[in-house]
């Protein structure tokens, strides 16, 4: 069975590129189960519910998220409705709601997808590692196949983590630092690993935000409201080859595809 993951949709740019890609990219990979980062969707922080809407009529099983989820108030509302949209698991438990969603493919395959965020150089949070333990083991026996989206900043947690769940999960996916890495491989155990994604976005500026105001940061040294880059916008993802029995990766395949100057 295929996976699809995107990585992090930032701002207009990115949905608009996420509508016009996505559904070539389900039929050309025959894609049974599709994850989307939508943590940046709204202006690059947060998520709306007119944004969700707009949305909606994708082919878009689970909406995985990270330390923006919180930046929009009516979004984390959202959190608490809609069960495949997700926040890292490793925040307070009161927070609302989950990091842990099992849907199905069309042909009834469980799928669990859980949403980790990093602790090197962002929040003081839980360890991912202790709770990617305990919700693992909280799965049913017949759930094979599981998608780890691990938001983190560090390069060497990231690839820690997925040595550490190898065999355990389908694949470990980074997310967060919107710059597309190239070491995606199979660990002996069988999970597929790509330490970062990388964002669908404009690619023009800095992270996916326009270059001049990132940089005032840098050189003055105070804040700067960040606005979301408009050109060279791509669509950045990973299509995964599970075999559903074992829930091992087969294959992985890095995309990033542009969307003509949209």
């Amino acid at each position: 069975m295929k996976l699809l993951f995107v990585g992090d949709v930032i701002g207009k740019p990115g949905r608009r590129a996420l509508r016009s890609l996505l559904p070539e990219l389900v039929d050309r990979h025959a894609v049974d189960f599709t994850v989307v980062n939508i943590e940046n969707a709204a202006g690059g922080f947060g998520v709306t519910p007119q944004i969700l809407k707009e949305l909606e009529d994708l082919r878009v099983d689970c909406y995985t998220s990270g330390n923006h989820i919180w930046d929009k108030k009516e979004g984390v509302g959202l959190l608490s409705q809609q069960p495949n949209l997700l926040r890292p698991a490793n925040y307070p438990a009161k927070n609302p709601g989950s990091g842990l969603f099992v849907g199905e493919t069309p042909a009834g395959i469980p799928v669990a997808v859980l949403n980790l965020e990093g602790c090197v150089f962002m929040n003081n949070l839980e360890s991912p590692f202790v709770v990617a333990d305990r919700l693992l083991g909280e799965l049913p026996s017949s759930v094979k196949v599981v998608l780890v989206d691990f938001h983190a900043e560090a390069t060497s947690e990231k690839q820690a983590l997925g040595i550490y769940l190898d065999g355990r999960v389908s694949t470990v996916l980074g997310t967060h630092t919107h710059v597309p890495t190239a070491d995606e491989r199979i660990l002996v155990g069988g999970t597929a690993v790509l330490t970062d994604v990388g964002m669908t976005g404009p690619y023009e500026g800095i992270i996916g935000f326009r270059a001049d105001r990132s940089l005032q940061r840098f050189l003055l040294q105070t804040p700067s409201r960040l606005e979301v880059a408009r050109r060279d916008v791509r669509l950045a993802g990973a299509v995964i080859d599970v075999d559903e029995d074992t829930g091992h990766a087969r294959t992985i395949e890095r995309l990033l595809l542009s969307t003509h100057g949209t």
